[in-house]
């Protein structure tokens, strides 16, 4: 990866130089807890993330709620303990519904290709590419994902490709090929450059 894009080895250099710590997000171990800690936590500075996450866990006895539970609390009472928007509340719903009736198997995503995954999590209510991708990268592990729509690694790749505008996601997946089959590994040093200064 260092040999195939220069860019790329000036970043992971400045980073490692830098001694700035890796984005490692806290997610549960199981899946469906995984994306429920997603949802919550979408459009939110991680900090005010886990403080919401936290206080609907606090709702349901400590623990994340099983799809059922979730199913049978009562919306506005979980929305007003947690702080959790009523859009949010019905994506956590949406989530619920899609397991308890064995539409999302989740189970299975660990065999699975990336994009036979997506296409199971988009179809539930408020889960679109960003979360899928933080799933794949966070939760599943898996080495060649890119999180194109994210802003941190659409701001990274301007200031150090020295590009006028963040780059669309077209521009990422042509500037990213170089970077296959450790587009991840790209992403987390990215990540990570936002504290790190250029050379």
């Amino acid at each position: 990866m260092r040999a195939a894009d220069p860019v790329l080895r000036e970043v992971i250099d400045a980073v490692e130089a830098s001694g700035a710590e890796s984005h490692q997000r806290p997610h549960p171990p199981d899946h469906y807890g995984a994306l429920v800690r997603s949802i919550v936590g979408q459009q939110l500075s991680t900090k005010a993330a886990s403080a919401i996450y936290l206080r609907l866990t606090e709702f349901f006895g400590g623990r994340t709620p099983t799809p059922a539970e979730l199913l049978v609390a009562d919306p506005e009472q979980m929305r007003a303990a947690a702080g959790l928007s009523r859009a949010k509340v019905s994506f956590l719903r949406s989530l619920a519904e899609h397991v308890e009736q064995g539409e999302l198997e989740l189970e299975r995503f660990d065999t699975m290709a990336e994009a036979d995954i997506e296409a199971e999590l988009v179809a539930v209510r408020g889960i679109g590419t960003w979360t899928v991708h933080m799933f794949l990268i966070f939760q599943l592990q898996r080495p060649d994902v890119l999180a194109w729509g994210d802003l941190g690694i659409r701001a990274a790749v301007k200031r150090w490709w020295e590009l006028d505008e963040l780059p669309s996601c077209v521009q990422l997946e042509a500037l990213s090929e170089p970077w296959r089959p450790w587009r991840t590994l790209a992403c987390r040093y990215l990540w990570r450059a936002l504290d790190a200064t250029p050379a």
